[in-house]
């Protein structure tokens, strides 16, 4: 037991080792912490402007009065995106293609890395450098045309999801985490318990793979739910259009011209409500991403970094 004298000597001694920054030092952060705060404001202040112009009103948004904050609240931007009926039919199509899209590339995407991962798969450095060679070299869009045709899947729903089903560099990602985090020796001892290979994977290796599951969540997702090149080229039913086909439509080929309207008041008015439309329109497309990356961000950095090291 220490006397009161050394307890106090202990403490006066831990409060005098500190860590004593230089000024240059002090200097350096100060600049880290400027440019920090510089790039924050950079990426903060679209995003907020875009939301506050999506509920202001439709004259102070083309008079540029809105800021930072909302002018003259509405909700008539999101009013009006809610009452085109093709903007829910392309909602709805954008999720089904994210849903269903993510579930398969994900569930392609681990079957084809696992093996991948596995040192007595024989012939695994050959199906990967083959793997690796349609990063670097491609047929073309011709050719990728002519396939989707040839399989039939023209102006269905198919071509949204399987031609682009699965992802060399989620593969590789996905193939080296299982081989830096399902040892070996786990695999051996499955099977000496009778444990077949699938039903290795369905209920030892995928439990035990949440981070890597929810990075290609993640990146399927966002992938499925911004794609709009393919329904460019493959789809020809409006009814089949993704959200981001349909915005390209009304916000780009919808263009006003000024000589078909004669009333000034009334092309103030279209042109203004054109303007809110947009960043309401941004607001809405852009939920769905939002409210999806919180329940996977846990992960997401571990399964990222664990996936990125060279094995």
């Amino acid at each position: 037991m220490m006397n009161p004298e050394q307890a106090l000597s202990l403490k006066s001694r831990k409060s005098t080792t500190r860590i004593v920054e230089s000024s240059i030092d002090r200097v350096y952060l100060f600049f880290v912490y400027l440019f920090l705060i510089i790039c924050l404001v950079i990426v903060a202040y679209p995003l907020i402007y875009i939301v506050s112009s999506s509920f202001s009103s439709s004259s102070a948004v083309i008079s540029g009065k809105v800021w930072l904050l909302p002018v003259e609240p509405t909700l008539r931007g999101y009013q009006a995106v809610f009452q085109n009926p093709q903007i829910l039919k392309g909602y709805g199509n954008s999720l089904f293609y994210l849903v269903v899209g993510t579930l398969i590339s994900v569930s392609l995407t681990i079957t084809a890395a696992y093996p991948l991962s596995r040192k007595n798969f024989y012939g695994r450095n050959v199906i990967t450098a083959l793997f690796v060679f349609t990063m670097l070299f491609s047929g073309g869009l011709i050719p990728y045309y002519l396939t989707v045709k040839g399989l039939g899947m023209l102006d269905t729903r198919w071509a949204m999801i399987i031609p682009g089903a699965i992802s060399v560099w989620q593969v590789i990602l996905a193939r080296t985490f299982f081989q830096t985090s399902i040892p070996s020796e786990l695999t051996e001892a499955a099977h000496l318990d009778g444990c077949s290979d699938f039903k290795f994977l369905t209920r030892i290796v995928i439990p035990l793979s949440k981070p890597i599951i929810a990075v290609l969540v993640l990146m399927y997702a966002i992938g499925y739910w911004n794609s709009y090149f393919e329904a460019l080229i493959f789809l020809k039913t409006a009814n089949l259009y993704p959200l981001q086909l349909i915005l390209r439509n009304i916000l780009i080929l919808n263009s006003i011209d000024p000589t078909m309207i004669k009333d000034v008041r009334e092309l103030a008015e279209r042109q203004g409500l054109k303007e809110l439309l947009k960043y309401s329109l941004i607001v809405v497309a852009s939920a769905p991403v939002l409210i999806l990356y919180p329940f996977v961000q846990k992960h997401f950095v571990k399964g990222l970094l664990i996936g990125s090291l060279k094995g």
